[in-house]
């Protein structure tokens, strides 16, 4: 089983000079504050990179709809759909036929045939802005073939990241666990607050059945969904912290309640990053803009400065 110090080996190995020279530096009383570019999901890609350095975000999780194309507008455009959300039963039964299906195929052969340096070319993107990338977001369904999970694989290598995250479900782990071990890479699945359906990650026994399925099986943990459906996020990464590959920080609502503005809702967030602190987690605590607002930037920078606040 890799350990985090083994992780942390590996990534600094192959910092690149150039980033290690000028990188940002988010870090707040120890503890790495990223962002999900999902977080900027109205902006293209470039738009993107460019609010995180305004701001003063130095770590991302990137999110493939900021790479992938889009119907309206191509690579790197803005994606509406949720990050990783997974597929459900009834979104694969209308991608079976009609224009959903042919989006279905036109992304499958993209990802079947997009030269690797379109990805090598986005972590320059990052490199050039100091942004350290620490995750690719690419969130395996049961609609994927083999092709395109060992495809995703080799994206996350050109992307030069360790870490593939995913909300995907209990089904389709088992057909990515035997990629996970070919490319020795970690794969952590990211929850969501769905209880009632035992394939999705949601409750803790769920994460669990991952990780016995792979010693590469990790937790992208979303403390916002975590919360909101009846769990401790501050229990829950104090337990498991040696396999949790990053946070994601939102708040919501107790008992499945909706996204709200930081500070208005009830999950743990100030808990979370005390924790962070105290116990010198080296996790990643990637903000998740979700709530409504006008304007990401504006929002995004609001989390940020809580996230300081919280901590100082």
């Amino acid at each position: 089983m890799y350990t985090r110090r083994d992780f942390g080996r590996m990534t600094l190995a192959g910092l690149p000079i150039s980033l290690a020279l000028g990188a940002i530096d988010s870090r707040v009383e120890g503890v790495r504050i990223g962002v999900q570019s999902y977080s900027f999901r109205t902006l293209p890609l470039d738009a993107a990179i460019k609010a995180m350095s305004d701001i003063g975000i130095g770590e991302c999780e990137l999110f493939a709809g900021h790479v992938e194309p889009s119907p309206s507008s191509g690579p790197g455009g803005p994606q509406p759909k949720a990050a990783g959300t997974p597929a459900t039963k009834t979104e694969s039964a209308k991608a079976a036929g009609g224009p959903a299906r042919r989006r279905l195929e036109e992304l499958r052969n993209w990802r079947l045939t997009v030269p690797m340096d379109h990805f090598k070319s986005i972590r320059r993107k990052f490199d050039e802005a100091g942004i350290r990338l620490h995750a690719y977001n690419y969130s395996f369904n049961d609609s994927f073939s083999d092709e395109e999970i060992d495809r995703g694989f080799e994206m996350a290598k050109a992307l030069g990241v360790e870490i593939i995250t995913a909300s995907s479900t209990l089904s389709t782990a088992k057909r990515v666990a035997p990629f996970a071990e070919k490319h020795r890479m970690i794969v952590a699945m990211h929850g969501h607050d769905n209880v009632r359906d035992p394939n999705q990650f949601a409750k803790p026994e769920s994460f669990s059945q991952a990780m016995a399925l792979s010693k590469n099986f990790w937790v992208n943990l979303d403390i916002g969904h975590f919360f909101a459906a009846g769990y401790d996020p501050v229990a829950y990464i104090e337990e498991h912290h040696g396999r949790i590959s990053n946070l994601h920080l939102k708040d919501r609502k107790k008992n499945h309640g909706q996204n709200t503005p930081w500070g208005e809702g009830d999950t743990p967030i100030k808990e979370v990053l005390h924790l962070l602190k105290a116990k010198k987690y080296d996790i990643p605590a990637d903000i998740e803009f979700e709530y409504r607002g006008a304007d990401p930037v504006v929002e995004v920078r609001k989390c940020f400065q809580y996230c300081k606040n919280a901590l100082s």
